[in-house]
């Protein structure tokens, strides 16, 4: 028994690690270029355009790495993203001028980086049983924070001491280390590649084997009829009905808020600390990293304790569901409202780590959802979601870069980072009032979903 459970709990760990990693490598980056920019009086609208440029890349990548993951496996389209950015990690150029070859590796490392997430919820939606999905995807999801944490804990040193091309080398290596290891350790889930492909076949057979017998018994009419009750072919994805559906959407719309709020923080907090605060990266030490712990605290908390209250207690899922979406948008509403009202760094960290880590706590609500309503097509959801997720983080950066520029270069004026934030706050505060509306709980049935009844 414990050694059937083995291969099970080591892809979650590696799953865990590749969010680290990749999330060790956006935070890395960000840290960086802020040095290169201040080096070379870079404006603030300009530093957001190149920052942008990742999640252009990234939003190309998301549905087709849905689909690749759902036909080739998600272990093999995790080992092609890995490979493919930290190549590109490795040679992005030092300088922030000429900006062209900057933008052009960012935007490769978006492309590569957008299949890790379609890739890794098909992997656990093949490994994990439906009571351990909330902890499993709270747990790998958290290693984004941890990676987060760790960047603005280590990157403003390794900046310091051997500037910006010492961490894009960095990152390289540490995302070769991970594929290597993924390579060598990770495991197909049993019946994931060629007995599904099997069975779609086998299915596919049997459909026209009932047909051909219809067809003898003279039955042809009415066999056409009922296969249209049937829903699409083996193995086929329903985007139309996926599309029309409001469940699929309230899932898509939290992803925006969430990454929205989540990508102009993560983006943007050290320019913040350096130029709205006047506080160095580099002296803060342990206190940065703070609001990224806090997140990874509080997703795991909100994963088990979502789980809890479905098996244990028998709380109905959507009511699970939407109580910890809505509590965690509601405080981070409030936490983002307050950001420039305490001009300090303590103030700063102090709101800054309750928004996100009550952010954080509600991916136990929007985030597991389309494994409850969708398992079968977990990849092909995730995919379009992050998309919407990643459109957030083009819209947002940039954004924040021009209302900043406008604002006196975002010299710390009030008015100019009151807006950023403020905004955050609305739309974190719409998406949970649309996810109370529209999310749902069982799963996603194909046939009535085409109907457009679902």
């Amino acid at each position: 028994m414990a050694g059937a459970l083995r291969p099970r709990y080591m892809m979650v760990v590696l799953c865990f690690a590749a969010t680290l990693v990749a999330y060790l490598e956006r935070v890395a980056f960000s840290v960086a270029f802020t040095a290169a920019a201040i080096e070379q009086h870079l404006d603030q609208a300009t530093k957001g355009g190149v920052l942008s440029a990742f999640y252009y890349g990234y939003a190309l990548s998301q549905i087709p790495g849905g689909w690749a993951a759902a036909q080739y496996g998600g272990r093999r389209v995790l080992l092609c993203s890995f490979a493919l950015w930290a190549v590109c990690s490795a040679l992005t150029p030092a300088r922030a001028s000429p900006l062209l070859p900057v933008v052009v590796a960012r935007a490769l490392i978006g492309v590569a980086q957008g299949l890790i997430f379609p890739a890794i919820h098909t992997v656990l939606a093949q490994w994990t049983p439906p009571h351990e999905k909330s902890r499993a995807v709270s747990l790998v999801t958290s290693g984004m924070y941890m990676g987060a944490a760790t960047a603005m804990l280590i990157i403003p040193t390794v900046v310091q001491a051997g500037g910006p091309r010492a961490v894009f080398l960095l990152m390289g290596a540490l995302g070769a280390a991970w594929a290597g290891a993924w390579a060598l350790l990770a495991r197909e889930a049993p019946g994931s590649e060629a007995t599904l492909q099997q069975g779609r076949t086998e299915a596919l057979l049997a459909l026209q084997m009932e047909a051909l017998q219809a067809a003898e018994a003279g039955e042809g009419g009415h066999d056409k009829e009922a296969s249209k009750q049937k829903g699409p072919a083996p193995g086929a994805i329903p985007w139309g009905g996926l599309l029309r559906s409001m469940a699929v959407w309230a899932i898509v719309v939290n992803n925006f808020t969430f990454h929205y709020a989540f990508y102009v923080l993560m983006n943007w907090l050290p320019t913040y600390f350096e130029q709205g605060l006047h506080a160095p990266l580099a002296r803060m030490g342990a206190a940065a990293t703070i609001p990224y712990l806090l997140m990874f605290l509080a997703l795991n908390a909100g994963g088990v304790l979502a789980d809890r209250l479905v098996g244990r207690h028998r709380v109905p899922l959507l009511t699970a569901r939407k109580a910890l979406n809505t509590v965690g948008f509601g405080v981070a509403t409030v936490a983002f409202l307050l950001m420039t009202r305490f001009q300090t760094v303590s103030g700063a960290v102090a709101c800054s780590s309750v928004a996100l880590g009550a952010c954080a706590f509600a991916r136990a609500g929007f985030a597991v959802n389309h494994m409850d309503i969708a398992p079968r097509y977990a990849g092909v959801v995730m995919g379009v979601s992050n998309t919407a997720g990643t459109l957030a983080g083009v819209v947002g950066v940039a954004a924040a870069g021009m209302v900043l520029t406008t604002a006196t270069d975002g010299s710390g004026d009030v008015t100019g980072w009151g807006a950023v934030f403020g905004l955050s706050a609305t739309l974190v505060a719409a998406g949970a009032v649309f996810y109370i509306a529209f999310a749902k709980g069982e799963k996603f049935r194909s046939v009535s979903c085409e109907k457009g009844r679902w």
